[in-house]
């Protein structure tokens, strides 16, 4: 399964500059290499100018969700499609989209932990529906968003329902970038999965973001691994096999006792 990261730097506030971006990337990535699933990093849309979201932000997931589903369908590929900026019933949700090759929508999530230092519960309302896994082509998987990496009961309830891969799509910042690293290796051992990450870089208002992109396997070895101030492309194509060979080897799951926990 072969993947392509858009390590992005955003164009602060600017949607329709973004997707023109993330188009062009798309189109020359895929022509390039036999790619089955891109992965776009947080708030690619309009980045954290969050005091100007009510500007700038989709409303109900459009117009940036059929722009995704026409270029999934033009370039015949999945797109793990990070999160936006995004309108619902009068409230601004930070979410995730995942559509798949046909074009279709097979996933949404509202990130559940909201930033405290970046200043998110202000602008923002945190997701009310917990997470849960989707397929693409036959896999289960996962995805959440930056801050919730730090919450490892999250991404265990992903691997509990099965997950093999679990996505993070984050605007991580370098002042905490060895935690960003560490915390994405102790997920991957401790739920033997795949952990792929995609993160932006760039400085937005005095922050500035780490890069650093990964994809990790289940052993916890860095396969891949992002510059930390570079806009590139992070190829990697990962073999499935490999979780079940570490669930085999040493049975975690199996030996759980959760309810004495």
């Amino acid at each position: 399964m072969r993947h392509a990261i858009y390590q992005m730097d955003i164009v602060p506030g600017n949607p329709e500059a973004n997707r023109t971006k993330v188009k062009t990337w798309i189109e020359q990535t895929v022509s390039k290499n036999d790619i089955d699933i891109i992965v776009l990093p947080e708030m690619w849309t309009t980045g954290y100018t969050l005091a100007d979201l009510n500007e700038v932000a989709d409303e109900g997931e459009e117009p940036t969700c059929s722009f995704l589903q026409q270029l999934a369908r033009e370039n015949q590929v999945h797109i793990i499609a990070g999160s936006i900026a995004n309108k619902r019933n009068g409230k601004i949700y930070n979410t995730a989209i995942v559509v798949n090759r046909n074009g279709e929508k097979v996933y949404t999530y509202d990130k559940i932990h909201l930033v405290p230092m970046l200043d998110e519960p202000t602008y923002l309302n945190g997701g009310e529906e917990k997470v849960r896994t989707f397929e693409l082509d036959g896999i289960k998987m996962g995805l959440i968003i930056c801050y919730d990496l730090r919450f490892p009961e999250l991404t265990r309830s992903l691997a509990v329902s099965g997950a093999e891969v679990i996505y993070i799509v984050a605007e991580w910042p370098s002042a905490r970038k060895d935690h960003w690293k560490n915390l994405q290796l102790a997920r991957a051992i401790e739920n033997q999965c795949f952990i792929i990450s995609a993160n932006r870089v760039g400085i937005f208002n005095n922050v500035e973001f780490c890069g650093l992109s990964l994809v990790i396997n289940p052993w916890g070895d860095i396969r891949t691994l992002g510059s930390e101030n570079h806009e590139e492309t992070i190829v990697d194509n990962i073999d499935l096999q490999k979780v079940r060979e570490a669930r085999k080897n040493v049975p975690i799951f199996e030996s759980r006792v959760p309810e004495l926990y």
